[in-house]
């Protein structure tokens, strides 16, 4: 059982009367909507299986680690039989405008949802104490809360539980809500009425996801082959970004959002009230050449509590290097990556030759017209 706990069957009444404290907590709570699921996961458990079966999960060992315990909530938990899912929506009221961002060639672009405060910390915090709430009324349930921190299938338990359907983009989409929302569950072994699973599909004929993705990375609807991916590339990826897959990254220097961007059901997103989601250090509408001027110690403090913090000052700079020499040639750019090549990491220094040189080729050729 979850933590040792076991708990008995109560009349339904009472169980439905706590599904309904449990949705008017999560809402006080700042959470945006709330589903209960079965743990019964068929047809995405086979979809997964056969994405891992064809390598698209590129150096992500840890998406084919635990085998069933990730389709199989109660391998991964023994005792659990419901798993309350919950939508926490993150877009930035108050952050530059995607779009101009994206088609200025001298500004980074970073994923509207790294802006801010580290998510996991933020949704697991309101998930713990949903908990609390639910423990302080039944003391003998077990409840195990999770963002991204065990092996899940969630948008496969959120469309299970009713919180949307999953888009040919691969992400969870709600017609009220669109994408631009984190997903967070709690197991627990407390039977909940389960919520029926949201089984329509809303993409129709629409192809804009998949025909504006920079570097192709989709292989069809519903199909992602994330090594093409600019998130993996530029978040999941440990080494060298593939140089054929350089030019199509732009200056996108942490995750990619273009899908999201291009999705009709998105003009229905509300911008977040989560103040923990405000964008930190600029990094909304920064400069290459400053983000790119960042020390270590820089780093250190200013991706402190952020998604950021995950890549490391050295992957910062390969990302920034790349994006550099996607853009103009300027003097400013030709002299920030000047200072980088003979930086001490051989993975900082490649990427800083490789935008070096690929800029002056651009001087070259605007002088021989």
């Amino acid at each position: 059982m979850i933590d040792g706990a076991s708990t008995a069957e109560q009349p339904p009444e009472d169980i439905a009367a706590l599904a309904a404290d449990i949705r008017r907590w999560a809402a006080e709570l700042g959470l945006q909507a709330l589903g209960i699921a079965s743990i019964e996961l068929a047809p995405h458990d086979t979809r997964f299986r056969e994405w891992l079966a064809a390598g698209n999960h590129g150096e992500m060992d840890y998406m084919a680690r635990h085998g069933e315990a990730r389709w199989r909530p109660d391998v991964l938990l023994p005792g659990t039989v419901r798993v309350i899912t919950a939508r926490m929506d993150y877009w930035p009221a108050d952050a530059a405008d995607a779009n101009t961002v994206l088609a200025d060639g001298e500004r980074g672009y970073v994923a509207r949802y790294a802006l801010g405060r580290d998510y996991h910390k933020v949704f697991r915090n309101r998930l713990a104490e949903l908990a609390t709430r639910i423990r302080a009324v039944r003391p003998d349930a077990a409840l195990r809360p999770f963002v991204d921190s065990a092996p899940v299938l969630e948008r496969g338990l959120s469309q299970k539980a009713g919180l949307g359907w999953i888009g040919k983009n691969t992400l969870l989409i709600h017609p009220k809500a669109g994408s631009w929302f984190f997903l967070g569950e709690i197991y627990t072994d407390l039977p909940l009425p389960a919520d029926a699973p949201f089984e329509s599909t809303h993409c129709g004929s629409c192809s804009a996801c998949l025909d504006i993705c920079p570097t192709k990375a989709f292989t069809g609807p519903w199909q992602l082959d994330a090594r093409r991916c600019i998130a993996y590339l530029t978040i999941e990826l440990q080494g060298s970004i593939p140089e054929e897959m350089r030019p199509g990254i732009g200056n996108r220097v942490f995750g990619c959002d273009d899908c999201q961007l291009a999705c009709p059901w998105n003009r229905f997103a509300q911008p977040s009230r989560e103040q923990d989601f405000v964008p930190r250090h600029g990094l909304d509408d920064s400069a290459l050449v400053d983000l790119f001027s960042w020390s270590e110690e820089d780093f250190a403090t200013r991706a402190a509590g952020s998604p950021l913090h995950r890549l490391g000052h050295s992957r910062w700079l390969r990302n920034i290097a790349v994006a550099l020499g996607n853009g103009p040639a300027t003097e400013a750019a030709l002299a920030a990556l000047a200072a980088r090549l003979d930086h001490p990491e051989e993975l900082v220094r490649e990427h800083t030759l490789w935008a070096w040189e690929r800029l002056q080729e651009s001087r070259r050729k605007n002088a021989s017209r």
